[in-house]
């Protein structure tokens, strides 16, 4: 059975955490951001703050295709899967457990490669959320308290940190729209106006059969 599953991907302070929130609650499906780290600490045995000081940062020593053979391992105790580095596994855990989410549940997943890791699933729509950096900033200092020069420089950095990490694990290219079925920038239209668009595009596509 298929299940329908929406992919976010932001840039930092865009409001695309708030989007998946929002999107999730209209669908009646779970949004799972920080609960995927948690989900996938409970599936790999490993402890919760592993996977938050890991959690979307880029690595110098992947080998991406290393990785990629070897993905088939047969659960976390084979061999391939225990002589790797703690980021290779780290990763994997977290590839898999969204693979397991999405053959049990519709949901709203934002981040963490989950565009790339369900790229062979039926039923999946991909989303990145953008906005202007003056936007963003103001976003994060209200949020974060921080004066706007914190703001933009926190902006940023954690953008570097987003993009180097997906470019590196998935061979794409962060925020290229070729890599989504629909970017959208939430400057003008805000948190409801983008919900209101993903779900608009969602029926065009049932409409025409596609997925």
């Amino acid at each position: 059975m298929s299940y329908p599953v929406y992919t976010i991907g932001r840039e930092f302070g865009s409001g695309g955490k708030e989007i998946g929130m929002e999107l999730a609650r209209r669908l009646g499906v779970k949004c799972y951001d920080k609960e995927l780290l948690k989900e996938a600490s409970k599936q790999s045995g490993f402890c919760a703050e592993i996977f938050e000081n890991h959690d979307e940062k880029p690595t110098s020593s992947f080998l991406y295709s290393l990785v990629m053979d070897t993905y088939s391992f047969s659960g976390y105790s084979s061999a391939p899967f225990l002589d790797m580095p703690l980021n290779h596994k780290i990763f994997l855990a977290q590839f898999d457990t969204i693979k397991k989410i999405a053959e049990n549940e519709s949901c709203v997943i934002v981040g963490r490669c989950a565009d790339y890791a369900l790229a062979d699933y039926a039923d999946c729509m991909n989303v990145f959320i953008h906005a202007d950096l003056d936007c963003r900033a103001q976003r994060i200092a209200d949020k974060m308290q921080l004066s706007i020069n914190k703001a933009r420089d926190l902006a940023q950095k954690t953008d570097k940190q987003r993009a180097s990490y997906y470019n590196y694990y998935t061979s794409k290219k962060w925020g290229n729209s070729r890599s989504y079925h629909l970017t959208l920038d939430s400057t003008k239209i805000g948190v409801d106006g983008c919900v209101d668009l993903i779900l608009a595009y969602r029926r065009k596509m049932e409409e025409r059969g596609v997925k």
